[in-house]
């Protein structure tokens, strides 16, 4: 199945334009639950309301040997409990030659990972290994959630913010098999409505930042979804994994979720 395909299935499937990142990092995992433990019973929780789950490699990479087979036996639960929802590794990863072939195996092949956020700074030759599986996504750094962002992404090219440029180059020249996303963070709204013009309705976004960093629910649809309701991935990572720091945190992330759901599925159009 193409990667554009299973992404809106997934997204109908259960109604939902909700990921959950799977940030779960140790130091604030309830008390007596372990990393694996904790990403289970987290998926146990939500697997009915979401479309897809984010692990940033980060937490995982960060404890070693260890770490890493968490990272890979999450995956794997996923892919039993929930085999029709998203599995996004936020690894922001892009080199050139072999390197990318390493990393597309260790993502796509070892993880099983649907999709992968990349750099675009290299450019799409680097990127081609990535960009040729059309069974998995490549989801491009565009308009990113962080406050410094604008430091290299407002400057101009060729009449263009970097960051429209680059949504213009993705959407158009790099999309061929379809699978191409990119990165648009919800603490930027107007930059957002402005990526949506440019790549029109059939490119979609990853939007990282509603919640802890701020980003407003109504005002990220209003710029970031297309014709059709859909056309974005609003992804939340604390203000569910961490909803509760006892042992009701599953059904405290349970609850997080239904209600961003809802929120999201409020701002639709034709809902």
């Amino acid at each position: 199945m193409k990667f554009i395909d299973k992404l809106r299935a997934s997204a109908v499937k259960n109604d939902s334009l909700v990921c959950v990142g799977l940030d779960s990092d140790v130091a604030k995992l309830p008390a007596g639950v372990d990393q694996l433990s904790f990403n289970k019973a987290i998926v146990d929780a939500t697997h009915d309301l979401v479309c897809g789950y984010k692990p940033n490699t980060a937490f995982y990479e960060a404890r070693g040997a260890e770490g890493i087979q968490v990272l890979k036996d999450t995956c794997d639960y996923i892919r039993a409990k929930a085999p029709d929802v998203l599995i996004i590794l936020d690894a922001k990863r892009a080199d050139i030659g072999n390197t990318n072939a390493g990393y597309v195996q260790f993502a796509y092949d070892y993880l099983g990972a649907d999709a992968i956020t990349l750099h675009p700074y290299l450019g799409r030759e680097a990127l081609e290994p990535f960009l040729a599986r059309e069974d998995k996504g490549a989801i491009v750094l565009c308009r990113t959630s962080n406050p410094g962002a604008g430091e290299f992404q407002d400057q101009y090219v060729d009449g263009h913010k970097l960051y429209e440029y680059v949504a213009k180059m993705v959407a158009g020249d790099w999309n061929g098999s379809g699978n191409c996303m990119l990165v648009v963070g919800a603490t930027y709204p107007a930059e957002a409505a402005a990526v949506r013009q440019i790549v029109g309705d059939d490119v979609w976004f990853l939007v990282p930042g509603v919640g802890a960093q701020g980003g407003d629910v109504q005002k990220t649809m209003e710029a970031a979804q297309n014709s059709r309701g859909d056309g974005l991935i609003i992804s939340s990572s604390r203000d569910i994994i961490f909803a509760s720091s006892g042992t009701d945190f599953a059904a405290a992330a349970r609850n997080s979720t239904e209600l961003l759901r809802s929120e999201i599925n409020t701002y639709r159009k034709g809902k």
